[in-house]
């Protein structure tokens, strides 16, 4: 093993260490995966964990410049093929060896800038975030997944999807947050009632949630056998979560934020496994 080997190992499993550190839930569906897979979806998630939490977490520093500052490191890891920024040298190794669009990450970037500066979003903005925030992620997970561009054109939409539902489930789940602490709100202004979620905002938004979940599902079911379990684990996952916030009213909803304990997190994963 050269120096810049030894060096991709290192980025690979720092990676691996902060996406088991930031979410055990998606690192169990990780490991459901095929293991050729797992290092490669660890560099995904970590590319992203690291945006998101410099535009959601970091208040005590500048997030503006530290934005700023990580975009200009992403184009260059992209550009040089390496990166002194381990997570960002991971990332950039999924992305050549598979190809992933450089679009995904470009609209991926803008949605992270967004949570800088925007607070309110109508259907379109909304439309437009969420495709930037969650589907690219989908979309770039598929690109290696199925990395032949004729064999994973079909499941594109179920992709988008997926990572659709997956963001407006965390919109719910994260309200309270985002409302008290952040100062914004995802759901479309054109379904709030005098800029408030009700109870039917609340149903209108779980109506189009449902019918995310069940056309995802399709293209789960088309998924190739390596990574169709952790997939569907995950789908499983947010689906419950899903089901316990339809469950609450608004008012429980907006006082705290709503959780799978790990008892039934693990009775998910034995289910979910089971069917596969």
């Amino acid at each position: 093993m050269n120096a810049l080997e030894l060096y991709s190992e290192c980025s690979a499993k720092i990676a691996k260490l902060l996406t088991r550190e930031y979410s055990t839930s998606f690192s169990k569906a990780i490991h459901l995966l095929d293991r050729s897979l797992h290092r490669s979806i660890y560099g995904i998630y970590g590319f992203v964990r690291l945006a998101d939490e410099i535009v959601d977490t970091f208040y005590h520093q500048n997030q503006e410049v530290l934005f700023r500052e990580f975009c200009q490191e992403v184009e260059k890891a992209l550009n040089l093929k390496f990166s002194l920024n381990p997570i960002l040298h991971a990332f950039q190794e999924v992305v050549h060896t598979y190809k992933i669009p450089k679009e995904y990450i470009d609209a991926f970037l803008y949605s992270m800038e967004l949570d800088l500066t925007k607070r309110e979003y109508t259907d379109e903005e909304a439309s437009v975030y969420i495709y930037g925030s969650a589907e690219v992620v989908g979309l770039m997970c598929l690109c290696v997944f199925v990395p032949d561009e004729k064999e994973r054109t079909n499941l594109i939409p179920y992709a988008k999807k997926l990572g659709s539902a997956f963001q407006k489930v965390n919109f719910l789940r994260d309200i309270q947050s985002d409302l008290e602490v952040r100062k914004r709100i995802y759901i479309p202004k054109e379904l709030l009632e005098n800029g408030k979620i009700t109870e039917k905002t609340k149903k209108q938004y779980e109506a189009i949630l449902e019918q995310e979940f069940k056309e995802a599902q399709k293209g789960i079911n088309l998924l190739p056998k390596t990574c169709r379990k952790g997939v569907q684990i995950a789908h499983t996952y947010f689906y419950a979560l899903f089901k316990k916030i339809q469950s609450k009213s608004v008012e429980e909803v907006l006082q705290k934020r709503i959780r799978i304990d790990n008892f039934h997190k693990f009775r998910l994963l034995a289910r979910a496994s089971l069917m596969w």
